[in-house]
């Protein structure tokens, strides 16, 4: 199929970008996303790596807007964490570390709780 992402027309099919990113380990998904196979990449990690450019020189709607054409299944966002991870230890999120509270003399000053 052909697609324009970066003003380049690109010739994409799904066989071939799943071959690009077969053994491509997927960075940490922060903004939209797309599922190759049974991972879920960030679409800039993907266009750089099917179009070989910059991820600067094309935006996330055109890579997007490829792999749902091609089938893949994209994501606006990440999932949110389940509730209770991020904490040290799979403690509650706010358990372990130093919180910053108003003192009665009208100072902050870290308090371990």
């Amino acid at each position: 199929m052909r697609c324009v992402i970066a003003r380049y027309p690109f010739d994409l099919t799904r066989t071939g970008v799943l071959d690009s990113m077969k053994g491509v380990r997927p960075e940490l998904v922060t903004s939209a996303s797309v599922t190759i196979g049974r991972r879920r990449y960030p679409v800039k990690q993907v266009g750089r790596v099917i179009t070989r450019q910059d991820p600067r020189d094309f935006t996330a709607g055109e890579v997007t807007r490829a792999m749902t054409r091609l089938g893949f299944t994209c994501h606006e966002r990440p999932e949110a964490a389940p509730v209770g991870v991020g904490g040290p230890a799979g403690a509650p999120v706010g358990v372990g570390g130093p919180t910053v509270l108003r003192t009665a003399s009208g100072g902050t000053g870290p308090v371990a709780v």
